[in-house]
């Protein structure tokens, strides 16, 4: 493995597709180093390379994680995870596994809850699950966006176990919408098992409920206009 070998990977997996001058200003090296960085990775079989198709200009190589490039990042106890799943799946039943996952949902809603007790915004609570999540191995990040946040998380140390039951991303985003509380709606925008390459999930202040009203109001009258009435 070169030197700074986790440092390249871990810019790829937090931004995605990059090419080698992007990389560059990332580690503060030359465009010809980072490039070198690269080719040592690829002959790892840690990141490929391909040449998306422009209209005009010279084509520049965009270098992505191969699946052993992701492997890098941990999936915690990922086989043991998804034995114990099956198992219990073959053993007790779905009913079961639903209220094991329901019973660390319970957990961890509390643990969330008292965590983020004391955040008065709806900003300063998702900035405090960010920082939360990334002590959690979710390599996770926010940022504003228009008139509310996203919640990015790069990487899934369940992902084995959500990829056996999808119960655990069900949990995962109704544990975020009771942790921000009634005024804030979540909604997930990107996921992982999808084929997106993370999880991201936009947050905004909800409606107040005679917002809700006067705006569902709004709607039913285009909806008569519409049918002429």
């Amino acid at each position: 493995m070169p030197a700074g070998a986790d440092r390249v990977l871990g810019i790829i997996k937090r931004r995605g597709p990059q090419r080698a001058a992007d990389l560059a200003s990332a580690l503060g090296v030359t465009a010809e180093a980072a490039r070198q960085q690269l080719i040592q990775l690829a002959q790892a079989e840690l990141v490929s390379s391909e040449t998306p198709k422009r209209g005009v200009g010279r084509p520049s190589r965009v270098w992505s994680l191969t699946a052993a490039g992701h492997a890098r990042f941990p999936d915690t106890h990922a086989e043991l995870t998804v034995q114990l799943i099956g198992a219990i799946r073959g053993e007790l039943g779905e009913r079961a596994l639903d209220r094991i996952i329901g019973a660390r949902q319970e957990g961890i809603r509390q643990s969330y809850r008292a965590a983020l007790e004391g955040a008065r915004t709806l900003g300063a609570r998702v900035a405090r699950l960010a920082e939360i999540r990334a002590r959690e191995g979710y390599m996770a990040e926010w940022r504003r966006d228009g008139d509310g946040f996203l919640l990015i998380e790069n990487h899934c140390p369940i992902c084995a176990a959500a990829t056996a039951c999808q119960g655990f991303c069900r949990s995962e985003l109704e544990i975020f919408r009771d942790a921000l509380g009634g005024d804030a709606e979540v909604e997930r925008v990107e996921h992982l098992l999808a084929g997106a390459r993370r999880c991201a999930y936009r947050i905004t202040r909800a409606a107040s409920p005679k917002r809700r009203a006067a705006a569902k109001e709004v709607n039913h009258g285009m909806d008569r206009r519409a049918l002429g009435g």
